[in-house]
């Protein structure tokens, strides 16, 4: 199961070992892609898993509006709620959704995709204080420690495009 590369951050002359967790980090990179695409693709088409077709967004509905709207009893309710349906923010969140399942599931760009979907992660997980089954630690803070992790573990190296040599030459693209 290992496989010589050259890993980013290295001298590109020098050769290092895949080892298994960077197979498990790939897969968790992939899989949080995978969850943020999915929002994205939903959301947009209305596929009705979590979004009807009548409320996609091609059909004229607000990404934002559902959740957001649901925040009213919420500690920062009012502020989100105020939030929600407006052109800006969802423009936002979709444009965060894709660029962000994209960049984890191809694996470049996953350090800025890490910050940007930890933001985002975070700003969720605000709206919905205080939470309803434990004092702070909900999916969204995990999400958020996994995407610090993927970061930290150059994640888009294996099973990604992480060592393509433009991305190696160019860390903002890692």
């Amino acid at each position: 199961m290992n496989t010589t590369v050259n890993r980013p951050g290295t001298d590109t002359g020098t050769a290092t070992t895949r080892r298994p967790v960077d197979y498990v980090w790939a897969i968790a990179r992939i899989s949080i892609g995978w969850i943020f695409l999915w929002a994205f693709l939903d959301k947009t088409f209305g596929w009705g898993l979590a979004t009807p077709a009548a409320r996609a967004w091609i059909s004229g509905g607000s990404p934002t509006t559902g959740f957001l709207k649901g925040t009213g009893e919420n500690a920062l309710g009012g502020f989100f709620g105020s939030l929600a349906g407006q052109a800006w923010v969802d423009w936002l969140f979709m444009a965060g959704l894709l660029g962000i399942g994209l960049a984890l599931v191809l694996g470049v760009g996953t350090r800025i995709a890490a910050v940007a979907g930890g933001l985002m992660l975070a700003l969720m997980w605000a709206a919905e204080l205080p939470l309803a089954n434990n004092p702070f630690m909900d999916e969204h803070i995990v999400y958020a420690i996994v995407l610090a992790g993927l970061a930290l573990a150059d994640a888009g190296t294996t099973l990604g495009l992480g060592n393509l040599p433009i991305v190696r030459h160019n860390p903002y693209l890692k």
